[in-house]
């Protein structure tokens, strides 16, 4: 069994990262589009705003927990948040603002909730 904690004082980074009480947190499974491309990457087709602005209005208002299940190589905690109980990867899914990265879903966790 997962271990759920809960968040507070959250804002959105971009589409797919929210910082919490000072903790950087990446959503699990999912890319979004980003508002700096690096030229060494190949990055999600899309508008960077529309999905910050998608994702902001998720979290609003709504009791946030997260699942934690490690750290990504820029330190960021790797997570499943939900929002009063929706799993946020799926959301931004469904919604077109992200896609599902299965290597990126650290034991599917994203997968089954979705």
């Amino acid at each position: 069994m997962s271990l759920l904690v809960a968040l507070s004082l959250c804002a959105v980074i971009d589409g797919d990262s929210l910082r919490c009480n000072g903790e950087n947190i990446r959503l699990l499974g999912i890319d979004a589009p980003e508002f700096r491309c690096p030229s060494n990457r190949q990055c999600v087709e899309g508008d960077p705003q529309a999905a910050k602005d998608y994702l902001t209005g998720l979290i609003a208002g709504r009791g946030l927990t997260i699942e934690r299940v490690g750290q990504d190589r820029y330190g960021r905690t790797l997570g499943v948040v939900y929002a009063d109980g929706y799993n946020l990867s799926c959301s931004m899914i469904s919604a077109g603002h992200a896609v599902y990265i299965e290597r990126w879903d650290n034991g599917g966790r994203v997968a089954r909730d979705c």
